[in-house]
């Protein structure tokens, strides 16, 4: 009988340090900001190589640009690209954020779209992205913090009437999903979210399945408790859908259907879950990240009659 439970115990020890190292190795793979193999080189938001083309000669020419940068919260230096409208106290800026393991100069032709609509633009680099610091990824649950501070930079150096939208694409539309449903001040008055996932646990169990073929339990469980230790927060709390169930502020949803990244399925629970005044858009044929490049005169027409009909200055 002592045999049998010092074999049991053995067994146990081996299993908890198994997975142990499991959720260690699955947090360096998806949470610790480094180049990743899964991404498609080609996915916009998180690919630089755009140069030659109008929107990013403009994008990258020093002249129309300015580095902004503020401390964050948990004393990070977070840096952003800010790029002012062609006629000066337009009153209006659109904030963009960029997607996994992107930065601020992927965002080129999103950036030059808000502009030619008359835009100031300010596009930050993430935590952990491009020039900000940061050793871990926070799939929107701390940049949501992050985006209020920038909100907050953005008023003090542009003044308190000063229009805001929030647009981002894929973990940038999460990051601002997330930030919806924050304490925001009136003059964030729209969101444009672009492929988005509904919260960590289901996008991350997912491409477990999808990349390993392994089950989201228990391993997810575990990397969530490492990513706590390490990073500050559990997958759980990172909930684009609770989020929204707290917005108060007119959202546009996009999302191809041809999406296997984060998957499509997801689009309809995100809609549902916010009762502000919404539409959607399914991009027929458009994989992750890539509606507004299957067509990009109809996404800046869908964009712009949205901004339209709801980006105005909110009452007191």
């Amino acid at each position: 009988m002592k045999l049998r439970w010092k074999i049991a115990i053995g067994v146990a020890v081996l299993a908890i340090a198994g997975l142990g190292y499991a959720g260690n190795y699955f947090y360096d793979y998806a949470v610790v900001p480094s180049e990743k193999d899964f991404l498609e080189g080609d996915t916009p938001g998180t690919d630089e190589n755009q140069t030659g083309n109008e929107s990013q000669n403009w994008f990258t020419d020093p002249a129309n640009r300015e580095m902004w940068q503020l401390t964050s919260e948990d004393d990070l230096k977070l840096s952003a690209i800010y790029l002012p409208a062609e006629e000066k106290n337009r009153g209006k800026t659109a904030i963009i954020a960029h997607g996994y393991m992107g930065n601020a100069e992927t965002m080129a032709d999103y950036a030059k779209m808000y502009h030619d609509l008359g835009y100031n633009v300010l596009v930050p680099d993430a935590r952990g992205h491009g020039r900000s610091e940061g050793d871990y990824i926070g799939f929107g649950w701390h940049e949501r913090k992050d985006y209020l501070q920038w909100i907050d930079e953005l008023l003090a150096k542009n003044g308190p009437e000063e229009t805001i939208t929030l647009y981002g694409i894929s973990m940038g539309a999460a990051t601002v999903m997330m930030t919806s449903g924050e304490d925001l001040p009136k003059n964030v008055t729209s969101i444009i979210e672009d492929c988005g996932y509904t919260n960590v646990n289901e996008e991350l169990g997912y491409q477990l399945d999808q990349l390993f073929g392994l089950p989201a339990f228990p391993l997810m469980n575990v990397t969530s408790l490492v990513t706590k230790i390490r990073a500050g927060y559990f997958f759980g709390e990172a909930d684009a859908v609770k989020q929204l169930q707290k917005n108060t502020r007119p959202i546009f949803f996009i999302h191809g259907d041809a999406d296997t990244f984060v998957p499509y399925s997801m689009l309809e629970i995100l809609y549902n879950a916010t009762d502000a005044p919404k539409e959607k858009w399914v991009v027929s044929g458009a994989e992750h990240a890539k509606s507004y490049k299957t067509d990009p005169a109809l996404y800046k027409e869908k964009i712009a009659a949205f901004l339209d009909k709801y980006d105005h200055p909110a009452s007191e």
